[in-house]
Parts: C-alpha cells; structure tokens; sequence
C-alpha cells in the first residue's frame, strides 16, 4: 500500500533531522532517485522525512520527490539559519511568513531583484495554521520567536554588505540556503508549506566562527518546534 504522508519534514542536514527520525513509530526507509525517506507514525500522524542536502538544487530535488511520492498535506523545512534582524541572536528562531530566492536576479530585464520568471512571483507566503501552532509553542517553551521574511541562496552569508543588501531588499529577518526552493516547489504543487529556523549565527564577519559553535544547539531548538507542530498541527 502506498504511504502517504499527513507531514513532510526536510532538514539539510543530519543533525536537523536526526532526533525527529529516531521518534519514529515503525520506522522503515525508501529510496526515490537519490533521496532516502523515512516514513512512520509520530504523534498518531503519518510522517515522511528526508535529508535533501546543502543547497536550493537539493531541496528543490527532495521536495518534488516527497510531494509526487507521499502527497504531504503539509511540507516543514527545518533547520538553522543566518540572522538578518539586528535583534536576533543564536538560538533564537525565526517562523517565515514568506520566503524569496535572493539570488534570482534578472533586475537588467526590468524585473524585480527575486522575481521567479514563470510564475511571476516574488514571496512565497507559509502555512497560516502552521505559524499559529508554531508561535504557540515557541512560548510556552519561553522561545524567543520572530515572524519574517526568510530569504533563500546558494551562498552561505558571511559579509556584512551581503547581510545589508538582503535587509534593505527584502527587510528580510534570516538567511539560509534550502527554505526557498522548497517554498517555490510546494507553491507550484499546490502544497502548503512551512519553514522554521534556528539563529546558528549572525551572517556576518564572526559567522564562519559562530556556525560550528551554535549549530548543535540551534537543531535542539528547531527540532523541538517542528515536533510541537507535528503533534498539535
């Protein structure tokens, strides 16, 4: 019988995931092309989960598998990420209200800078319920949360005139490298979407040090968010 899924969570990495596929009740995998999916039961809801891989090509290729395969009726990415808020700081989170692939830029063409060519968009707006479930938890864990922007690229943020070009263009909260492209993938599969992030650093001059310190800490708080909102959603 086919599995399909009530939740679909994608993290980059290991460590975004990990937990959250131990927690699963009669856990089994499956290969699709060259992702592996862990599908079981948590919190009495069907769940798939994957590992895409660092980048938007990765996610975009894990999304599309997971939404033909499973028909999630709700994809969460979760993971780390930069702050671009100047009031953010590692190991707060941020809840994207919408998502833009800064690295998309045909503004010579008269385009706006992030206008994806097809579909003529721009934001791709979340899940409203999800965001509600997610700023619920976030403080009864006592969380320091922010709703925002989350801006997508296939660069990892590390300078500060990158940081400020994201906030003056976008008046983006976070940075990251997946949430993005995934966002663009369930937006044209007609599929409802979520994105949490982790602060893991302050995508500045400090964040190549700031990364490895805070990641393990950062996916503790992500992963407890995304499993409130997979067993209250």
């Amino acid at each position: 019988m086919d599995f399909k899924a009530d939740i679909g969570i994608i993290g980059a990495l290991n460590d975004e995931v990990r937990e959250i596929i131990s927690r699963l009740e009669g856990g089994r995998t499956e290969m699709v092309g060259s992702i592996e999916f862990n599908i079981g039961k948590l919190y009495g809801k069907s769940v798939v989960i994957a590992r895409c891989g660092v980048g938007k090509v990765f996610a975009a290729i894990c999304a599309e598998a997971m939404i033909i395969k499973y028909s999630p009726a709700l994809i969460v990415n979760t993971g780390v990420g930069g702050a671009l808020d100047k009031e953010l700081r590692p190991l707060d989170i941020v809840f994207a209200d919408k998502l833009v692939q800064h690295d998309m830029d045909t503004s010579p063409l008269g385009d706006p800078v992030g206008l994806i060519s097809g579909i003529n968009q721009v934001y791709f707006e979340t899940d409203k319920r999800a965001r509600e479930v997610l700023t619920e938890a976030a403080r009864s864990l006592d969380i320091n949360y922010r709703i925002g922007t989350v801006a997508t690229g296939d660069k990892f943020i590390s300078v500060r005139d990158d940081k400020e070009r994201l906030t003056s263009l976008f008046g983006a909260s976070a940075c990251e490298m997946e949430g993005g492209a995934i966002a663009h993938t369930a937006f044209v599969n007609g599929t409802p979407f979520m994105v949490v992030r982790a602060i893991s650093d302050s995508a500045d001059g400090e964040a190549c040090m700031d990364y490895p310190t805070f990641l393990p800490l950062a996916t503790k708080i992500s992963t407890a968010l995304t499993l409130a909102l997979v067993e209250k959603y």
